[in-house]
């Protein structure tokens, strides 16, 4: 992350409360983002966690171990800035979504596949009128226009915070569905991510596990369910 000193400087990190919200202060110094705004979140649970990310770092300060803080500064320094344009990635996601593309065969990967990702678009449906079309093959199948404008909407409303969130678990599951699915609560974060990775976990199944696959998997699921917590500090009265 550019802008951050490479070397400790504080002794201790700990959240305050601002006229605007929520900072943390390294001792004296107020922290601020890349850009050098104010570093202000919108509840003390997500100011405390961000304190702690920064009260745990060693003599070098390792941007990989501070989830809560990323997140934040993204939040200030891009998407409250791009959001518009951020909202209308996303949607795009809809377009695409992973629940829509069917293996042909073998039978138990079909069945996989409809037993996880039907009841999430059955979900779609009822919560906001859409229904997605489904496909085999890698062919594209066009959604309907209504269909993406909706959801498009949906994305839309979500605040600065969330759209961070959504980023996330949109991009990490390759599902727009799946996504919202869980900033609705809709599923547990973890099973949700276990929906997302059916291809995969099948494949494991039939060939074995491969090393680098499966640490990468890893990386994306601890990512995924930081995305998750980051939407859900966010929201925390504390």
């Amino acid at each position: 992350m550019s802008g951050w000193v490479a070397k400790r400087f504080w002794k201790e990190a700990r959240a305050v409360t601002r006229a605007q919200g929520h900072g943390v202060d390294l001792d004296d110094r107020r922290l601020r983002t890349p850009a050098k705004a104010d570093l202000i979140v919108p509840t003390r649970a997500l100011a405390e966690a961000i304190a702690v990310e920064w009260n745990t770092q060693q003599d070098t300060i390792t941007p990989a171990t501070m989830p809560m803080t990323r997140a934040a500064n993204v939040t200030i320094d891009r998407v409250s800035r791009e959001r518009a344009a951020v909202a209308a990635m996303l949607a795009g996601y809809g377009g695409s979504d992973l629940l829509c593309y069917r293996a042909t065969h073998p039978e138990g990967l079909v069945q996989r596949q409809a037993a996880a990702w039907d009841p999430l678009l059955d979900w779609a449906q009822a919560a906001f009128s859409v229904r997605l079309r489904v496909t085999t093959g890698v062919m594209p199948v066009a959604q309907e226009a209504a269909a993406l404008d909706r959801l498009h909407r949906e994305v839309s409303l979500l605040d600065d915070w969330a759209l961070t969130a959504a980023h996330d678990l949109i991009c990490l599951s390759g599902s727009l569905v799946i996504g919202l699915a869980a900033l609705h609560r809709h599923a547990p974060a973890q099973t949700l991510w276990q929906a997302s990775r059916v291809d995969e976990i099948w494949q494991e199944e039939q060939w074995g596990a491969d090393d680098e696959a499966c640490a990468m998997a890893e990386r994306k699921q601890s990512d995924f369910l930081d995305a998750m917590r980051f939407h859900d500090l966010s929201r925390t009265v504390g």
